[in-house]
């Protein structure tokens, strides 16, 4: 095992590139495995300053050749963000999202364990593993029951519990983050998911936003260098937990777009259209559990991150 090394799959996506900046700024040589089919290269511009602290493989997490990758680097951490991450596309194609988040966890947890990683940090769904809970029970703790409406909070479910039994056959320490909705710079303005960076991409162009359903669906943001500072944290507490990560504060679809268009300026209103199928109504996550065992908690305002990914796209433009 190589103690300075880490393996970040996923590293060319939005929160994986931000953590490899992370990791290769407090020394570690990070090797990102990626097959770039929803990362990007441009991601990872940043981190290129780096040298040859960082290495970048073009590889398939689904593919045989992963092992011997994870063989020659021996890393001391993994950290496993790589999946297909699209709801509709895991209802859709439900065997495509079983090879890839299924099948291609368990090779990154096989090869973890074959080749003598301490521990594992995975990159789980808040926002899907407990499905539609009752909303008195909101902010949803980590010990409510596991109820998942999608094919994709399966699949991420289904890798929770894969660590969980790898960790009583053999000496592979591992933490799950159930991440709530991730926000901020890199995020694709563009893609299916990522409400922020749909609208800041919107407001740029000065083009219509549009809500789906009536905009009184809340989620609960948080803005990814915290997201970062909770994967850096997992590595040396909360084995064998699963913790949410999260600000554990609801906020409306209305009430995100009314401050976006604050920030920008802008007096338009949204467009409204029907709601989406199998849309959670409410979503909020407890982080109690994470800032007692994981001695972490979110900085970042809500309206200061708004702000920093508004600069992020009005730049990129």
């Amino acid at each position: 095992m190589n103690p300075d090394s880490a393996v970040v799959t996923g590293g060319g996506g939005f929160i994986g590139s931000h953590l490899v900046d992370r990791l290769l700024e407090i020394g570690f040589h990070v090797v990102v495995i990626d097959d770039f089919s929803s990362g990007s290269l441009a991601n990872l511009e940043a981190a290129s300053r780096f040298g040859p602290q960082l290495e970048i493989v073009n590889q398939d997490i689904t593919k045989e050749g992963l092992f011997q990758t994870m063989q020659r680097v021996a890393p001391r951490y993994v950290f496993h963000l790589a999946a297909q991450s699209d709801v509709r596309r895991s209802i859709a194609e439900p065997l495509y999202d079983a090879k890839v988040n299924i099948l291609g966890s368990l090779n990154v947890i096989e090869s973890s364990h074959r080749v003598g990683v301490e521990r594992l940090v995975y990159a789980a769904s808040g926002g899907t593993l407990y499905g539609e809970a009752d909303n008195s029970l909101l902010p949803i703790k980590e010990g409510t029951k596991h109820r998942p409406l999608s094919n994709y909070g399966v699949s991420k479910k289904a890798v929770i519990d894969y660590l969980a039994a790898y960790s009583t056959l053999y000496p592979l320490e591992y933490v799950s983050l159930a991440l709530a909705n991730v926000y901020g710079p890199r995020q694709d303005p563009k893609g299916e998911s990522g409400v922020v960076s749909i609208f800041a991409g919107s407001l740029e162009a000065n083009q219509e936003c549009v809500i789906f359903g009536d905009g009184n669906q809340t989620r609960d943001f948080v803005y990814v260098t915290d997201v970062v500072d909770a994967f850096v944290k997992a590595t040396q507490e909360g084995a064998g937990g699963v913790f949410n990560i999260s600000t554990s504060i609801e906020t409306s679809v209305n009430q995100l777009y009314r401050e976006m268009a604050r920030i920008y300026g802008c007096s338009k209103e949204p467009r409204y259209l029907p709601g989406r199928v199998g849309e959670l109504e409410r979503s909020c996550l407890s982080n109690l559990k994470a800032i007692e065992f994981l001695d972490w908690t979110p900085k970042t305002a809500l309206a200061q991150g708004l702000s920093d990914v508004m600069a992020w796209v009005r730049d990129k433009r």
